[in-house]
């Protein structure tokens, strides 16, 4: 099927795509296109990575478009919505518009009304939806981009309401569902009222096998000899091999999925012996280019030791690395001039990296409820496996486990070579998923009673999957409890139905995109401040187990709990704890908020490792008063190790906002630059809430209000209090910040006034960079032209920039100019 015969479309787009190079339609795109696609029919597509799914999905959201309708192209990762937004934007010149949203989850995002296609994360979709965005109405045409992730225990549940959510504002919708090959795609298929396409073909052949002694073993019965002797490292000796194999005029590269950011790290240095040998006097100069723009993102060892691989050929690629990190080495791989990445399986969902051979040296990963190494999912597999092979590069693809013995061989070919991927399975009954996206509904007016509230559940996969139709009951009446007790919500049980309404405060809740825990959490640290005496018990009180408080411990399987608030009066303990002076309200401090915030479910605390718990409690003590909240009993081991670890999380941020250096930060607490970027910005966002929560809560002063609000702007620049005017102007950012500072400028006022050679010589002589500030700031004149660096302002800049342990490298991740 050509696509110039298809119907439906905007003028010239088959035209187009046959300029291209798509001569013909892939068979999974032909049986959409009979499927009803181009008629507005639902479709679920589970086909291999590589196979057309995004096509697909274009031709769907074009003639919904043709006919004058709205799409939404929902992604699971940011930076494969950035990756999206780019590809779709060829069809502009057929007046299609596209947008992304994928920012702050507070916004109604209006301006995207006027965009055809609109290209977010299920996170910001669902914020969009509670915030009233009055274009979802609009909507005519939804595409889930791997809805296979709906297991997903973090992202599954917001996917999954969300898509309930759109059909139900848009009954006429049509849902266009993209999936790898998985277990039960016809059940998804039934769940989203849609056709099912599910094809195992391919653009370019795949072999899969396993290597173990000297050769390949594929599933199809063939061998490729690759030797390893005694001594020799089998992963690479594989990614030398697929480099010297010459298809096409050139070797091909090579994605090397390992268990663990450490090893991903070991596997790129050591694999950079292999690649630096097969490079050309033009890619080392690219690469050596590449490697100074990498060493420019951010000063951390981190950053070093990619650059350093980078040099070599190689890199590694893993959570941890800053975005920019990520978008460097996956270009440069694309265009392979990076021969080989050593990845976690964060690389394999979604983003666009094909290579000429997979290998997946570690198929086992620690997992802590599992208590040791397990093996990982079929499905997860897989998908590794499917970045084998660039279509219109590579001849085929090849994808490759690793065994040391016959048995193991024989195990991962059972396993995972001719394993069928696992079902998909609803997590929505999770906590906090259902705590979440219950008081969401409510909020959203799309239930005002009980029984409304469970007949939009019974439009969830969840309910799809579940056969005890109480079990679904019983859990929502839980949460109610919760939501109900914690004064989110109001329930009417007179007359028949029973009503269900959000509270003020839990409008904002949903609105501010929180947790209610985390909501909770917050608001009872805030009401520590508050002025008089707190004597009400939602002042008072402090979160206990639901079992412990009454509640059903078997409202749900294991692993769903959910907290209550219990009298703080009935709780014992406290004679194991110190005096911690409870008679007088709390200084807000910094350390405070921020170990408010990292304590909430929303935050990511950082892990206790070997001598942290002793170092913490010193620290706990000592800076006891600063904590809003009680400091649990030593002897509750689970509690206070976790409010331990938020303390560890809380210091982290607080070394941020005094200007700690990052590589220091990275360092001490064992992170990566990515890291500390997600920590900062996740507590930001939670200061932000916990700012609109503080105005909210009656007896909270104004001046509570301005210090949440001066935590939350220190975060964000990265600088202590004398700073944030300063900060404030684009492109200054901490670092030159500080140098302005030590030179005798503090304020924004100040930059409009001071002497242009002393700005110019505290920016160690940036001409362009200066004149930017000086324009951003207000100068009138912030031309540098004539202007010489004043040499004593450069040296006091830099040396209070060194005393305050913020050294002389690159910028940091606090200078976004």
């Amino acid at each position: 099927m050509e696509p110039s015969s298809l119907s439906g479309l905007p003028a010239g787009v088959g035209e187009a795509l046959e300029a291209e190079g798509v001569a013909e339609l892939y068979p999974p795109q032909q049986a959409a296109v009979e499927a009803g696609v181009l008629d507005g029919e639902s479709l679920v597509a589970a086909v291999p990575t590589a196979s057309g799914k995004t096509l697909i999905a274009e031709l769907a959201m074009l003639s919904s478009i043709q006919r004058g309708g709205k799409a939404l192209y929902i992604v699971p990762l940011r930076a494969l919505a950035s990756e999206k937004k780019a590809e779709f934007e060829r069809w502009e010149e057929f007046d299609v518009t596209v947008g992304v949203s994928t920012g702050n989850y507070d916004s109604d995002g209006e301006w995207l009304a006027s965009r055809d296609i609109i290209v977010a994360t299920s996170e910001k979709v669902d914020s969009l939806i509670r915030n009233g965005a009055p274009w979802i109405d609009d909507l005519t045409c939804v595409v889930s981009d791997e809805v296979h992730l709906v297991d997903d225990s973090h992202r599954g549940p917001t996917l999954e309401v969300t898509l309930a959510k759109l059909r139900k504002v848009n009954p006429g919708l049509q849902t266009v569902a993209l999936s790898a090959t998985v277990g039960n795609a016809d059940v998804i298929a039934d769940w989203l009222d849609a056709e099912l396409v599910e094809s195992d073909w391919r653009p370019i052949e795949l072999h899969t096998g396993v290597h173990f002694g000297n050769a390949i073993n594929f599933d199809d019965g063939s061998q490729r000899e690759v030797p390893v002797e005694r001594g020799e490292d089998q992963t690479a000796e594989l990614v030398g091999d697929a480099l010297d194999t010459e298809e096409g005029g050139q070797g091909g590269s090579s994605l090397v999925f390992v268990n663990s950011r450490r090893n991903a790290e070991s596997s790129a240095r050591k694999l950079g012996e292999v690649t630096s040998s097969r490079l050309t006097g033009e890619e080392r100069d690219r690469l050596r280019e590449l490697a100074e723009e990498i060493r420019g993102v951010s000063d951390t060892d981190t950053s070093e030791d990619l650059a350093d691989a980078v040099e070599q050929g190689s890199a590694f690629h893993h959570a941890g690395l800053a975005s920019e990190h990520r978008s460097l080495i996956e270009d440069a791989f694309r265009d392979r001039l990076i021969k080989c990445v050593s990845a976690t399986p964060t690389l394999a969902a979604g983003v666009n990296t094909p290579a000429r051979r997979v290998i997946v040296r570690d198929w086992r990963r620690y997992d802590g409820e599992f208590g040791g190494m397990k093996p990982l999912d079929v499905l997860e597999v897989h998908q590794m496996c499917g970045r084998a092979g660039r279509p219109g590069l590579d001849p085929y693809g090849e994808a490759v486990l690793l065994a040391n013995d016959a048995d193991t061989q024989e195990e991962l070919f059972e396993r995972y070579v001719w394993a069928e991927a696992e079902p998909v399975r609803s997590k929505l009954a999770a906590e906090p998923a259902l705590r979440t996206h219950v008081l969401a509904t409510i909020a959203s007016g799309f239930a005002a009673t009980r029984e409304g509230l469970l007949s939009f559940l019974d439009n969830t996969l969840y309910a799809t999957q579940t056969d005890d139709e109480g079990r679904l009951a019983a859990v929502t009446d839980t949460v109610l409890d919760y939501l109900e007790v914690n004064g989110f919500v109001e329930r009417d049980r007179d007359g028949g139905a029973e009503g269900l309404a959000a509270t003020g405060i839990g409008h904002t809740v949903s609105r501010l995109y929180l947790d209610p825990m985390s909501a909770a959490e917050i608001l009872d640290g805030l009401r520590t401040v508050a002025d008089g005496d707190a004597d009400d018990a939602a002042a008072d009180a402090e979160f206990v187990p639901a079992d412990e408080a009454g509640a059903d411990p078997d409202a749900d399987s294991p692993g769903f709990t959910t907290y209550t608030r219990g009298d703080a009066e009935e709780t014992d303990g406290d004679a194991d704890r110190p005096d911690s002076g409870n008679d007088e309200r709390p200084a807000v401090t910094p350390l405070g908020l921020y170990h408010l915030v990292s304590r909430t479910p929303d935050t990511y605390e950082l892990y206790l490792k070997s001598g942290d718990r002793e170092e913490y409690t010193e620290v706990c003590y000592e800076r006891e008063t600063e904590f809003l909240g009680d400091v649990p009993s030593e002897y509750e081991d689970v509690r206070f190790e976790d409010w331990l670890a938020a303390l560890k999380t809380a210091r982290l941020l607080e070394d941020w906002a005094n200007e700690v250096d990052e590589d220091r930060i990275a360092e001490r607490y064992g992170v990566g630059p990515g890291d500390i970027r997600g920590k900062v910005d996740t507590a930001e966002w939670l200061l932000r809430a916990a700012e609109t929560l503080a105005r909210d809560v009656e007896g909270i002063d104004g001046d509570v209000v301005v210090q949440v609000r001066e935590a939350r702007k220190r975060l964000e620049y990265g600088v202590r209090e004398e700073l944030l005017d300063l900060a404030g102007v684009r492109n200054v950012g901490r670092k030159r910040a500080r140098r302005l500072y030590e030179a005798g400028i503090e304020s924004r006022a100040d930059l409009r006034e001071a002497d242009k050679a002393v700005v110019l010589g505290a920016l160690r002589g940036r001409e362009r960079t200066a004149e930017r500030i000086l324009e951003n700031a207000g100068r009138e004149d912030p031309s540098l032209d004539g202007v010489d660096p004043d040499s004593s302002a450069s040296a006091a800049a830099t040396a209070g920039a060194d005393a305050d342990g913020d050294g002389d490298g690159q910028a940091s991740l606090g200078d976004f100019g």
